[in-house]
């Protein structure tokens, strides 16, 4: 069987739950030794070994993304530990509801400096190491939300349309060598979704809320759907795909 990530090295951020964590899995099995990087040090290692435990190479890594030190480290790490580097993740995220009134100054920071800022550092980061190689793979998780507008998320939306264009740009920048692609999830079940829902009023209406956005499917995503998005913008598979923003929605912006 022919694995499509046979022998190389991959980095996911946010690989600690949800799309990351799925992601990390998939590689995997999919041959990629796997650094599993999370905020959370206890996730990212227990990603980590439950990869090792289907026979697979990985480490967890702790690192906020936020840290131009941590993500040096990160790559540095994953380089030392699999002799090489050819697939970077930018999965790690984070929302906070409400409008520009509501939001405090430090709540904007925070999802700006995860979402977007921190895309930005771990690229920077992973990026010469990828120049002086003459190739690399870059793939960052953006939204829906980055091509369409929604109620109360305005830190959320603003970050994810920066990632959409970043994606673009670094594609230009970086081109033929490095490739740059984006995914844009529907909603999609994971855990901190998961905890928005139970933290509504009535979360029974709030999740039926949220899956009829996925308009044509009606329900959520698996975190696996949206991982094997990701699979295949990672892959030779996709070797003519460059500034590509690929949406896995349930259907959500077909009349956009």
């Amino acid at each position: 069987m022919v694995l499509r990530l046979e022998n190389k090295v991959a980095l996911i951020t946010g690989a600690g739950s949800g799309i990351g964590r799925a992601a990390a899995l998939l590689f995997a099995s999919e041959g990629a030794k796997v650094g599993c990087v999370d905020l959370a040090a206890d996730l990212a290692e227990e990603t980590a070994a439950m990869i090792r435990a289907n026979g697979n190479e990985s480490i967890g890594i702790q690192a906020d993304v936020r840290s131009a030190a941590d993500t040096q480290n990160m790559v540095t790490k994953a380089i030392s530990e699999f002799g090489d580097l050819d697939i970077l993740f930018n999965n790690a995220g984070t929302g906070i509801r409400g409008s520009v009134h509501e939001l405090e100054e430090e709540q904007w920071d925070t999802v700006l400096d995860i979402n977007l800022k921190g895309m930005f550092l771990c690229s920077k980061a992973a990026i010469p190491y990828f120049l002086s190689r003459g190739r690399g793979n870059i793939v960052n998780t953006a939204s829906t939300f980055s091509l369409l507008a929604t109620t109360r998320y305005p830190a959320y939306c603003a970050s994810k349309g920066g990632v959409l264009m970043l994606t673009k740009q670094m594609a230009l920048d970086y081109g033929p060598s490095i490739r740059v692609n984006c995914i844009c999830p529907g909603a999609t079940e994971t855990p901190r979704l998961r905890r928005h829902i139970n933290d509504a009023q009535d979360p029974i209406a709030y999740e039926k809320e949220l899956a009829s956005l996925n308009v044509v499917m009606g329900r959520l995503a698996d975190p696996k759907e949206i991982a094997y998005a990701a699979l295949f913008l990672v892959s030779d598979e996709s070797s003519f795909v460059t500034g590509h923003a690929l949406v896995v929605d349930g259907g959500q912006t077909i009349d956009a």
